[in-house]
């Protein structure tokens, strides 16, 4: 896996997503993951500082588990500080490398970064509108939205994905942790649902 650029880091690259070579046997096409709340601690505010990164038990792991298996893993989080002067690009950026060598510690890395910089209600990419995924898919048009999945921890991740074709899993921290999940995602057969998968039983 070669280094992400500082345009993928920042959500801003717009060129195609490879399929991994003999990724054909993954169970799934992408694994898109929230970011806040899922790979690292949600905390207050927005994470500005590199040091206030900290990765969730199990999360690199996770990660690691779906590169093994073939899947391309895409982070997508919305990042309204952008927008709203709390979090500068330099800050973003400083952050996003920090997260992309703690993963890369444990063997594990990113294949794409999409990232909504706007305030609320003023674009069709801020989750739970769907234009994140849809530039993911635009990105990757050989993954096949029935055979992706996004992992997250809001309400707004579960809206995202059902909108967009993709199955939900929200995870319900502390009960479930990301590596867990993954572990039983990759477990099962991937099948199109309509319903919002949780670590411990089917909802909705």
């Amino acid at each position: 896996m070669s280094a992400l650029s500082e345009a993928e880091l920042l959500g801003e690259d717009r060129t195609p997503i490879a399929r991994p070579a003999g990724a054909g046997g993954s169970p799934y096409d992408l694994v898109l993951l929230d970011r806040d709340g899922t790979l690292n601690v949600h905390r207050p505010g927005y994470v500005a500082d590199p040091d206030d990164l900290v990765l969730l038990p199990g999360a690199a792991d996770a990660v690691r588990e779906c590169n093994a298996a073939g899947a391309v893993v895409v982070l997508i989080t919305n990042q309204r500080g952008l927008a709203i002067g709390e979090l500068t690009r330099a800050q973003l950026l400083a952050v996003h490398r920090r997260l992309v060598a703690e993963l890369a510690a444990c063997g594990a890395h990113l294949d794409g970064v999409q990232v909504c910089p706007h305030a609320e209600a003023t674009c069709g990419c801020r989750k739970p509108r769907t234009g994140l995924l849809r530039e993911a898919f635009r990105r990757a048009p050989w993954a096949d939205p029935a055979r992706c999945v996004l992992i997250g921890d809001q309400a707004s991740d579960v809206a995202a994905a059902e909108a967009a074709g993709v199955a939900p899993v929200r995870l319900n921290a502390p009960e479930s942790a990301l590596d867990a999940v993954v572990r039983r995602l990759f477990a099962e057969r991937p099948s199109r649902c309509d319903t919002t998968r949780t670590d411990d039983a089917t909802v909705r």
